[in-house]
């Protein structure tokens, strides 16, 4: 339950931050299994106990209520969100035409010129919470990435400056 109430806390930032409407068929699941959880299991969940708080007299000072009803507040919005959506969403599968390049979905391994090396999944934007090893199609990593082979250089500006990447290996499989 951590996870939706983690997804919760952020769906106002990832509510104005979404650009693509890019996802994968995981993904996509993802967000229909949250809407479905936080509307038939966890909404009935928090109104009972709204309920029951609201009946023991004052609300003013009554942390039970308040907290309860701040957390029905912020299920109420995510669901909003997730319903508005989840329509929009374009589910993007593999298809045999990618392998060999990098393109949305793809797990790919880069290494920088200090050798240090970085693995993760390009993603869209609603998927990439709660994983560190995701990275959004929207970032300058990933937009750097697209169309990119095995032992190809690129370059990524980042705050720090323009940094050298090279990519390792690409590959469309699930990473346990």
């Amino acid at each position: 339950m951590g996870y939706f109430n983690t997804l919760l806390c952020m769906s106002i930032k990832k509510e104005h931050g979404v650009k693509t409407n890019l996802i994968t068929r995981e993904g996509y699941l993802q967000l229909q299994q949250e809407h479905t959880h936080l509307w038939n299991v966890k909404r009935p969940e928090v109104t009972k106990i709204v309920s029951w708080a609201a009946s023991l007299g004052d609300r003013s000072e009554n942390a039970d209520y308040q907290y309860n009803k701040r957390l029905l507040r912020q299920i109420d919005r995510r669901v909003r969100y997730l319903r508005k959506r989840i329509p929009d969403l374009k589910i993007i599968d593999y298809s045999p035409v990618q392998d060999g390049k990098v393109f949305f979905g793809a797990w790919v391994e880069i290494e920088n010129e200090q050798g240090e090396t970085k693995k993760f999944k390009i993603v869209g934007p609603d998927e990439i919470y709660e994983r560190k090893d995701y990275i959004s199609i929207d970032s300058p990593m990933a937009r750097a990435l697209l169309k990119k082979q095995v032992d190809d250089e690129f370059d990524v500006i980042t705050p720090q400056g323009k940094k050298q990447w090279y990519v390792n290996s690409i590959s469309y499989q699930k990473n346990s």
